[in-house]
């Protein structure tokens, strides 16, 4: 008889998983690899002894081709684009200052020059810290120093529970920096959202699993990958993150009303409890798990097992998304049918510890 969505799989054996992880292997070694297999696969959790967690998340971010024998030569090029990127957006104004300086002592007469100091008639007012053209770096140091502090804010409270990211060591510094780093030039190059609060937690995952690459050649370039894929997740659903959007249906308020019915179409009672008889609606509990993609609902191992998934649907990660916290509250229901407004309410923000792979499996049945 076939288990109901409420009722666990059963428990994968060891064979099993062995099984996944040599097929996952086999999946990868390919020359040209199938896509379509790879989701299929990843979609039931990169076992994570194999070690290739880094390179599935890259392929199904579409940041690796799937030919392999073009890896090497696209990395190259991400990465040289990313360093560029760095020069041009996180340069000090101070820094550009001494540049143009030191170009313009290279470009004028010696009759324009004082002891190896430019007179000040050679300063243009685009360069004056004081200049208010928009082209001005100064200018566009103010403008961003703003969202420096916002972003360096978060990021120092990003997992204060793992040395990975947090604590005095060189080693969570350097990882803070760089999610700084990614962050920053994000923002500059998306003027339309620039950076908005929950962004670090969501670059949070991307980074931890390219950093921790077996492979140290990876592991080194995790900042630039960690950027492009950022870019490539937050493009299948910006429009959450797009204030001007809020109230479209392609907005997050378009997003939370297909939660609420995916919900009334798998169980009426629970959505109707939920929303009129307690007046819970999904914008209190469910707006932080979709923008932030479940990040702060489970902990850290939990949420990359649940990545998988996420990073495997070809249509980009919403409509699994949405599968998952319609599933959330299934597995929740009993309690959430028990409950009045302020106990469901803190059931849902504070959402219990749970078997992920049973989650996963009674979000699958949802399709």
């Amino acid at each position: 008889m076939a288990s109901s969505p409420r009722s666990p799989p059963p428990a994968p054996t060891p064979e099993f998983e062995i099984s996944r992880q040599s097929r996952l292997f086999a999946a990868l070694s390919k020359k040209v690899i199938d896509l379509d297999e790879l989701r299929m696969l990843a979609a039931q959790g990169v076992p994570d002894a194999a070690g290739v967690r880094a390179t599935v998340w890259k392929l199904l971010l579409g940041y690796l081709p799937n030919d392999r024998s073009l890896w090497e030569q696209e990395l190259a090029k991400k990465r040289e684009q990313y360093a560029a990127f760095k020069d041009e957006f996180l340069r000090n104004p101070v820094e550009t200052a001494r540049r143009v300086e030191t170009e313009g002592h290279h470009n004028v007469n010696a009759e324009h020059v004082d002891n190896g100091f430019l007179h000040r008639s050679e300063v243009t007012r685009e360069e004056h810290p004081l200049s208010l053209g928009k082209t001005s770096a100064w200018n566009q140091f103010f403008e961003y120093s703003e969202i420096m502090e916002q972003i360096d804010r978060d990021v120092k409270r990003t997992h204060p529970d793992m040395h990975f990211f947090c604590g005095d060591s060189s080693f969570a510094k350097s990882n803070q920096e760089s999610l700084k780093n990614v962050l920053l030039i994000f923002a500059k190059l998306n003027a339309g959202i620039r950076y908005v609060q929950g962004m670090n937690e969501i670059l949070a995952p991307l980074f931890f699993v390219f950093r921790s690459d077996p492979d140290d050649k990876n592991a080194k370039f995790a900042e630039a990958d960690s950027f492009f894929c950022f870019v490539e997740l937050l493009s299948g659903f910006r429009d959450n993150f797009c204030q001007k959007l809020d109230n479209s249906a392609v907005g997050i308020q378009g997003t939370l009303a297909k939660l609420s019915q995916l919900v009334a179409k798998y169980d009426r009672e629970l959505q109707q409890h939920l929303e009129i008889t307690t007046e819970v609606n999904p914008q209190f509990y469910a707006f932080r798990w979709i923008t932030l993609l479940l990040t702060q609902e489970f902990n850290f191992a939990d949420t990359i097992h649940i990545w998988d998934t996420l990073l495997s649907d070809p249509d980009g990660p919403q409509k699994t998304l949405l599968r998952i916290c319609c599933a959330m509250l299934i597995l929740v229901r009993k309690r959430l049918l028990a409950g009045d407004f302020t106990s469901n309410l803190k059931l849902l923000q504070n959402y219990p510890p749970t078997n992920i792979s049973h989650l996963l499996y009674v979000a699958n049945k949802l399709q």
